[in-house]
């Protein structure tokens, strides 16, 4: 493939997706491709995602550390972390208000009733609503090995920050500890680097399994549903974050858009926050010029708790549901809906599904029929998509904003890390 990285990645997602779509519906009697090919690109796909979540924890784990050693000072951290955590919420309560306020006027679902056959399609995978005073209280961990095996994104963070402030407090005798974990950031980042090389025959293979599954008849009957949730999270990626960008830091939105091309292109196919991790750092220190201080701190933490995409995604999903079941959500419900998804869409997960699944823990904990879930989960892989994409780009645009507001503190070189020997 000829071009640049984001034009050969569109390629590869439009290509395969249309190849896929080929097989299902003109080719679906020819075992040889749909069992074949088919079978061949899911199993290429999984492993070029697997490929890029194998660098996730580690490049999480070293870049902030590697972030907050960069930092002037311990103080730097402080203003940091509550400049970026606060516009994260800021960012996700946004994201659940416009969405309520798209619901209440367009009303999804409205007038549509159940399709036969869709009770006792779905099981939930849990009936409760995140405990987010447990989820505090597990952010340290009791084992470290194990958090790292399971992928424990806060617990995660919460060791690295700790190691960072520890090489911080440690001023000049710590120096070679923060040259180390600088020149592993260096390494994964080379990697990363090699490993999208790789992406447009990634994306390629992973659209290939996608259309050759999606069934249109499922995704036309509840066309309207899935216009509604996309078009919401493409105005939020193309609109509102570009615009936020621009009248914050003066970076056109024409000129964030395209910086964000191949980040968006990379979330689309994947669908996970997490797996996005590597692309989302590419793009602000490489194509926004944002610090690796910041980065390195923001965008981990971003992939754990900024879900704007996921709460619009489950505000909507929520709203639909109640009314293609017949039992509107009263006005006067609203805002205990909104408070309820705050707090799920922080405990969602940055992996593929993990939004339908909190939507299905909003319809139990409301007392909606778990057959609606059936449909939602019949079309979630389209918004999931798009839901990804709002939640990693929004990620990109607070943390262009925060290094805005910090001044973009410059990384500090080794001559500033350890006082001159020999003076």
């Amino acid at each position: 493939m000829k071009g640049s990285l984001s034009t050969r990645i569109f390629t590869g997602l439009f290509v395969g997706l249309l190849i896929g779509s080929a097989i299902q519906y003109l080719f679906k009697d020819v075992s040889l491709l749909n069992d074949g090919l088919v079978g061949l690109a899911e199993g290429l796909g999984g492993m070029f995602v697997s490929l890029i979540k194998l660098m996730v924890v580690p490049l999480v784990y070293i870049s902030i550390v590697t972030g907050i050693c960069e930092l002037r000072d311990i103080a730097s951290f402080g203003r940091l972390g509550s400049k970026t955590f606060g516009l994260y919420i800021i960012n996700t309560m946004l994201s659940i208000a416009a969405a309520i306020l798209v619901g209440v006027i367009f009303q999804p679902g409205l007038g549509a009733t159940l399709p036969h056959g869709a009770t006792g399609a779905v099981e939930l995978t849990t009936t409760e609503t995140p405990d987010l005073g447990a989820m505090l209280v597990n952010i340290v961990p009791s084992n470290p090995v194990q958090a790292f095996a399971s992928g424990d994104m806060l617990q995660i963070i919460f060791m690295a920050i700790l190691t960072g402030l520890a090489i911080q407090g440690l001023g000049a005798t710590a120096a070679p500890a923060a040259r180390a974990f600088r020149m592993a950031n260096e390494v994964m980042m080379k990697l990363v680097g090699l490993v999208m090389t790789l992406a447009p025959y990634g994306v390629f293979a992973l659209m290939i399994s996608l259309g050759a599954t999606l069934e249109a008849d499922t995704l036309m009957s509840v066309a309207g549903y899935v216009a509604m949730v996309v078009m919401v999270l493409a105005f939020w990626i193309l609109v509102v974050y570009p615009l936020a960008v621009w009248l914050t830091t003066g970076i056109k939105p024409g000129v964030f858009r395209k910086a964000t091309q191949e980040q968006l292109l990379f979330s689309l196919s994947t669908a996970s926050s997490n797996a996005t991790i590597p692309v989302t750092m590419r793009t602000l220190t490489e194509k926004l010029g944002v610090s690796r201080a910041i980065a390195g701190f923001g965008v981990p933490l971003g992939a754990t708790i900024n879900m704007s995409g996921s709460a619009i995604y489950i505000t909507l999903a929520a709203i639909f549901a109640a009314n293609i079941s017949g039992t509107p959500i009263p006005t006067g419900d609203l805002l205990t809906v909104g408070v309820t998804v705050l707090l799920m869409s922080v405990g969602v997960g940055g992996v593929p599904g993990g939004a339908v699944v909190m939507a299905g823990v909003l319809l139990h904990q409301m007392g909606l029929p778990v057959e609606a879930m059936a449909i939602i989960m019949a079309v979630d892989r389209i918004n999931d998509m798009f839901c990804t994409s709002s939640n990693v780009v929004g990620d990109t645009a607070v943390n262009t904003i925060v290094a805005k507001m910090e001044g973009n503190p410059d990384t500090i070189d080794d001559t500033e890390a350890e006082p001159a020997r020999g003076k």
